[in-house]
Parts: C-alpha cells; structure tokens; sequence
C-alpha cells in the first residue's frame, strides 16, 4: 500500500467514525508526522477526500473536515432516494433476490435483542448487518456505476449514523423497514421494494431533522 492510499484510509475511517469533527482543520505538517507520510502523498489523500465530499479546501487555508448543513442533508438524501429505489428495483428484478430472505430474518432478529433492552451491546451488530445489505445489494443489482454513485453518499450516511445512535426508537423502526426492503425484494415485488426503501430514507430524514432542530 502507497504513502498516499495509506493516508486516505486512515483520515477517511476517523473522519467517517466522527474521530475527526466537522470544520477540523488538517494540518499538514502535523497530520504527516503523525500518519508518517510525507506531505506529497498526505495531499494526494486529502485531494481524494475533496472530491469525495468529505474535505473541504479554502485557498490560503488549507483543508477542514466537511460540514454538513441541514440543506446538504435534505440534497443528500433526495440523491440517496433516486439510487437507493433504483437499486432496490434492481434486485427485486434478479435471479438472486432470494439471497434477501436470509437477510430479512437477520433484521427481524436483530428487531427482537434491541426491542429486549440489550441494544446498547448489540448496535454495533445492527450497524454491521445493514453494512452487508449495502454490500448486498451492490452485488445482486449488479450495476457498477450505480455503486460508484452511492459510494460517497454512504460515507456522508455513516457519519450521520451516528445520531441515530442516540434514538433507540428510531434504531428499532429502521429495524423493520429494512426487514421490509429485504422481504419485497426477496418476493420479487419491485414497487413494494422501491416503496419500502422510500419509506426507510424519509423516516431516517425526518429523524435527522427533527434531531437537528
């Protein structure tokens, strides 16, 4: 792995994990020494996060960790809405969408150990398992440049993710939509897939939202 891979991994996973808060400023020197790069690769990694979204550059300034203001959160997910329904249609369209059962269960069961009072041990399990619907649903739709789209909008989603953590009630709903996105998908059922993953985002927006207020 080269300098610069190397420093894009690390500074995205602490940005995405929160490690790294909005409006952060990089310091060069001192973001190098710590990864242990040197400052050419350091801002080939930081211009990759630009492009993604989550750097910003001022001239004369240097680099910040992204903010997200409730405007870009309504843009993001209005996106999130397009490619999300699409992908959902996608799989409930494909020779594979019985690989959703499974993971409809997953959800359900998951439903049950946060709805019991031990969610508190158990988010980081729910977390992984709607990482592995993402992955999922990559696979079976099968469209990379849908994949390539999402990828970023993803990366913004996982640091939203983290006031979700602070409503069980709301970790406990999203629960059962995604049950419901796996089990329209695995029946085949295209419209009720796109629906049920509308219905998901906007739930999650609204939740965001009335967060933020």
């Amino acid at each position: 792995m080269n300098q610069t891979t190397r420093a894009y991994d690390r500074l995205r996973a602490e940005i995405i994990a929160g490690e790294l808060l909005p409006a952060t400023h990089l310091n060069e020197v001192r973001i190098a020494e710590r990864l242990g790069v040197s400052r050419t690769p350091l801002r080939g990694a930081l211009q990759r996060l630009d492009r993604e979204g989550l750097v910003r550059t001022v001239p004369g300034r240097g680099a910040f960790v992204s903010e997200l203001s409730l405007s870009d959160v309504r843009h993001l997910f209005q996106l999130r809405e397009a490619l999300e329904t699409h992908a959902a249609r996608l799989c409930a369209r494909s020779t594979r969408r019985a690989e959703f059962s499974e993971l409809e269960r997953e959800f359900t069961d998951q439903h049950t150990v946060l709805a019991s009072g031990a969610g508190d041990l158990r988010l980081d399990d729910y977390y992984a398992l709607a990482e592995e619907l993402d992955r999922t649903i990559d696979e079976v739709a099968a469209n990379p440049y849908l994949t390539g789209a999402m990828a970023p909008i993803r990366d913004q989603l996982r640091r939203l993710r983290r006031i979700a953590r602070r409503s069980p009630e709301r970790v406990l709903l999203s629960a059962t939509e995604h049950a419901a996105v796996c089990r329209a998908i695995a029946g085949g059922e295209e419209d009720a897939a796109a629906a049920a993953s509308a219905l998901h985002i906007n739930n999650s927006l609204r939740h965001i939202l009335d967060t933020a207020a």
